[in-house]
């Protein structure tokens, strides 16, 4: 049977393999053509139950399984995306409505978690400790047991990847609970990469459902950390429910990320770093760039260029070759445009996009905005870029501060010093010092402050060890110490 072929998981999810779930089947949707993909297997509470206790049993093998071996199975696993990252590709596009380059580059990033993942086995997990007495101290990390992942539909297999790999790698099972409007390509995909590759039955399970699933995820006693990527509103319902159960969660939230232009850029340049943040996978990231403040000197050639920009960028179905594609659904659509009409209402100005045919939502650009305007208040997710004039780095630091959100942040200036000090000024996660604001790699930290979630969680062996691990002390002498009594 070909790799991941349609026989072998239509109308199921991975319960340790592919089987039905409880909850029956739901259909994969098109958002370009509102066709049917597919179907797949809808999970429910009693499945998580299910999924726990299969991982509990399986999980202290895994984690006592030779390093090397385990390495060997996330190289095998980044070796077969590398040559399936056209069928990758194609489930991104068609699913999620990615253009084809998103796609590409989203695809590549899968394969480099599983890369280094393999890394990650491979690297030192303790540290030597100095002590007052005449013994070995160390500490070390060790496997929470049972992870759980909630992942969103924008970039929905490097999402999940991201915390899927490490949480193995650091010898944990993993739960997933991919977003139903993404269930193969957030999910059932990777579950066929690791099967393909021979990761043991019973470690990975993929549980597309609603929020009842989320929440019995969260609930279930032997999952000990929960690593959710969302909304700030959802994410924080699931950090309430898991301090509840006195459990870490690792809450990737939300932004509204502004992008700083100074007057001594390169304006073709900044443009093309603008729209890019701004419009690509039609503004549905995280890091899109959602607020454009532009020094007043270059206000209106900037504004005119990226208007022009936007005005030529093709919309419609990628898999024709469509740079941008549709948003996710028709909720999204109106939310969008709810906040494009609030912001002209208030006094932006319409210089390019603002209307939609179906899912498909022009790249729009909102002059003359203001901080309390809708558009450029709150976090979009669309293809929209409002764009506001100032006249002193201070007056703009000021309103970049007033946001909430601390994800990511673009500086754009000849002088990258100054860049810096800019940066020292303004809480954030990330920052890109003459680069837009979306951007994000498998050894690099990543992660947001305020309302964007609760720090650097992804990226790299030291992060992914905290995140997925607990730190044991452990002390050793040659003889039972002495007391006086």
């Amino acid at each position: 049977m070909a790799f991941f072929d349609t026989q072998e998981w239509t109308g199921r999810l991975y319960l340790g393999g592919w089987s039905g779930g409880s909850g029956g089947t739901a259909e994969v949707r098109e958002p370009a053509t509102g066709g049917t993909l597919g179907s797949y297997g809808v999970a429910t509470a009693d499945d998580v139950a299910t999924a726990s206790a299969h991982a509990s049993r399986v999980q202290p093998a895994w984690a006592a399984l030779p390093f090397d071996e385990k390495a060997a199975i996330f190289r095998r696993a980044g070796t077969l995306m590398e040559e399936h990252a056209a069928t990758a590709v194609d489930w991104l596009m068609r699913e999620s409505g990615s253009g084809g380059g998103k796609a590409a580059f989203e695809a590549h990033l899968v394969a480099a978690e599983f890369h280094s993942a393999a890394a990650m086995v491979e690297a030192p997990y303790g540290q030597l400790l100095r002590s007052g007495k005449p013994r070995l101290s160390f500490a070390r990390r060790l496997p929470v047991g049972t992870v759980g992942v909630i992942s969103p539909f924008n970039f929905p297999m490097i999402l999940s990847s991201r915390s899927v790999a490490p949480a193995l790698a650091a010898g944990n099972a993993v739960i997933l609970k991919p977003d139903p409007r993404t269930a193969v390509s957030g999910g059932l995909f990777l579950a066929g990469i690791l099967q393909e590759a021979g990761l043991p039955e019973g470690l990975f399970h993929v549980l597309p459902g609603g929020a009842d699933v989320g929440a019995a995820l969260v609930e279930a006693p032997s999952v000990r950390v929960i690593s959710f990527t969302g909304s700030t509103a959802a994410g924080r319902k699931v950090g309430e429910a898991a301090a509840r159960h006195l459990k870490r969660a690792h809450l990737e939230l939300g932004g509204n990320n502004a992008l700083i232009v100074l007057d001594d850029v390169d304006l073709v340049h900044a443009v093309s770093a603008g729209a890019w943040g701004s419009f690509l996978h039609q503004g549905q990231i995280c890091m899109t760039t959602g607020r454009h403040l532009v020094h007043s000197s270059i206000y209106d050639e900037y504004v005119e260029r990226l208007a022009a920009t936007a005005d030529g960028l093709p919309v419609g179905d990628p898999t024709t070759g469509a740079p941008l594609g549709p948003v996710i659904n028709e909720g999204q659509r109106d939310n969008v445009h709810r906040l494009v009409t609030a912001s002209v209402d208030a006094g932006a100005r319409l210089a390019a996009g603002g209307t939609y045919d179906g899912l498909f939502y022009r790249p729009t650009v909102l002059a003359d905005s203001a901080p309390d305007h809708p558009g450029f208040a709150e976090e979009i997710f669309g293809p929209v870029a409002p764009v506001l004039s100032f006249d002193t780095v201070d007056e703009a630091v000021e309103i970049v501060r007033r946001s909430e959100y601390g994800l990511s942040l673009g500086i754009l200036t000849r002088d990258v010093m100054k860049g810096l000090a800019i940066a020292d000024s303004i809480p954030s996660g990330i920052v890109h010092i003459n680069d837009q604001t979306v951007d994000d790699e498998s050894v690099a930290p990543f992660g947001g402050v305020g309302f964007s979630g609760t720090g650097a969680r992804f990226g790299g062996a030291e992060a992914n060890l905290e995140a997925f691990t607990e730190t044991q002390w452990v002390t050793m002498q040659g003889e039972v110490a002495r007391y006086p009594f």
